[in-house]
């Protein structure tokens, strides 16, 4: 997801929610992007994480920024150490095909809302089947703490089972730069990265679609739902 989703987000969240927030929690901050992105509409903003590293450049920005309502906590998602119905909004973005359990996650997430509270979800997603394996794993190959993306159903099937009402959804694609995408990497991983593009099927490539020449870009599906505990 572009930063500009996290703006979309909120203006979903909007849109299809109707009143004041006051107190909202964003699993798996990062950088902080939702976070911040949402300070301004909430009383309170919690941005938690279990990387260090960046709550410690969270708490930098936030200064910087001046932000007055927004915390950090080192949390993990599938285990928040916070009471329940504490919350209206939680959001996470960009993190559960990273997390050991995403029902865990999904629990933990209802717990802490208030009753009619929403979530707001935004991950990588792929097509069933033989496509979405592929995607994943050459998504774990480039980093192994990519877990798996699931599909837009297990997602829709999850969040039913935990006790949420999806009120909105919408799959976007998102444009890639390899050299950015894979830059982590030596020069040796990198073209193997690379023929992992160009050896593709058909079908992943109708997914993917790789551009063709040395500044090779393609794209990822992103999901967001809005969805409301029961």
């Amino acid at each position: 997801m572009g930063l500009g989703y996290v703006g979309g987000m909120t203006h979903d969240y909007v849109r299809h929610g109707t009143t004041t927030l006051f107190a909202a929690l964003d699993i798996a901050t990062g950088a902080g992007h939702t976070a911040y992105a949402f300070a301004p509409h909430v009383a309170r903003v919690w941005a938690t994480d279990i990387t260090a590293e960046m709550l410690t450049l969270v708490r930098q920005e936030i200064a910087r920024r001046q932000l007055t309502n927004v915390g950090t906590l080192y949390a993990k998602a599938e285990r928040l150490p916070l009471g329940d119905q504490l919350f209206d909004l939680v959001t996470c973005r960009i993190a559960p095909h990273h997390f050991d359990s995403i029902p865990a996650f999904l629990d933990e997430s209802r717990r802490v809302l208030k009753p009619d509270g929403r979530l707001g979800l935004v991950d990588n997603v792929v097509p069933p089947g033989a496509v979405g394996d592929y995607i994943n794993a050459l998504e774990r190959f480039r980093d192994p703490s990519h877990l798996r993306a699931w599909t837009m159903e297990q997602w829709q099937a999850a969040l039913e089972r935990c006790g949420f009402a999806v009120v909105h959804h919408e799959i976007l694609t998102k444009s890639m730069e390899f050299d950015s995408w894979a830059g982590r990497h030596d020069a040796t991983m990198q073209a193997l990265l690379r023929a992992l593009f160009t050896e593709a099927s058909s079908a992943v490539k109708e997914v993917l679609a790789p551009t063709a020449g040395e500044a090779l870009g393609f794209q990822l599906w992103e999901a967001l739902f809005i969805a409301e505990r029961r």
